[in-house]
């Protein structure tokens, strides 16, 4: 079954302006134009060496980076480069360390509040009730909203940082190595709860990981980035088991190096 269109990116690029003197200028371009699109239910990865152009996408598409030519839809609507309100809401990111984002001086019940107040008009008792399902959603306890970050686990924090990315309801979850640092149990875990979510809410997710393991068995599809510049594309199990470009085949030869020496 054909599922909705969530997100459509048109020609997307960015380039850095490098230098000083206004007239000599020189760029570097970070990512050559792109364009893909991610259905409801569905996994996109995004693989590629360090400096291929991941992060730089990431960041066009929460809003973090202006492009330099482009576009990024929503549902179809043109998503503004201003609009940081909406992207707050429709687009959300995960990173890999959660500790680092989480406030130590907040509990997580107003680390989770704060996107509430600040996009919606739910009253006191709503958003409360609200974050005490969200926490009971992603496995931790209601009563955890009065906790402070110092007292969970890695893996819980990356379940409150799942939390937050979830409460405002979003559309399109971009999960930024948000799995690398947890062990193959804690990872396991992790990714049965995100099939579940994305089941439930309809997400689509946005992978962008080194191990070619999670790839496989999370991502429905798969691009390969070199360089800022797409050199594969497509269905991940087909690209994986049978590659074309080189540079995938070097990705996937390189894990198979590691994995053997470790």
């Amino acid at each position: 079954m054909n599922m909705p269109i969530l997100l459509q990116v048109n020609n997307l690029s960015k380039s850095f302006r490098i230098g000083r003197k206004w007239f000599n200028q020189k760029y570097f371009t970070a990512l050559e134009p792109i364009s893909f699109e991610v259905q409801a239910h569905h996994t996109l990865a995004i693989v590629g060496e360090t400096g291929s152009g991941k992060s730089t996408l990431a960041k066009l598409l929460v809003g973090a980076e202006l492009p330099s030519t482009g576009s990024i839809k929503l549902n179809g609507q043109t998503l503004q480069p201003g609009d940081f309100k909406q992207r707050c809401q429709h687009v959300r990111m995960i990173f890999q360390d959660s500790g680092t984002t989480l406030n130590p001086s907040l509990t997580i019940g107003q680390l989770l509040n704060e996107p509430l107040q600040i996009n919606t008009k739910l009253n006191e008792e709503d958003r409360h009730c609200l974050i005490r399902e969200t926490l009971q959603k992603v496995g931790l306890l209601a009563e955890h909203m009065n906790f402070y970050p110092h007292m969970f686990s890695g893996g819980q924090k990356q379940r409150i940082s799942l939390a937050r990315a979830i409460i405002l309801q979003p559309q399109v979850i971009i999960l930024d190595e948000a799995l690398a640092s947890l062990d193959p149990s804690l990872r396991s875990q992790m990714i049965n709860l995100l099939l579940d979510l994305q089941e439930q809410m309809g997400l689509a997710y946005i992978l962008i990981s080194h191990n070619l393991g999670i790839v496989r068995h999370f991502s429905d599809k798969i691009m390969v980035l070199s360089k800022g510049q797409v050199v594969e594309m497509g269905d991940t199990a087909k690209i994986l088991s049978r590659p074309k470009h080189q540079y995938t085949k070097k990705l996937i030869l390189n894990q198979r190096f590691q994995l053997l020496h470790r």
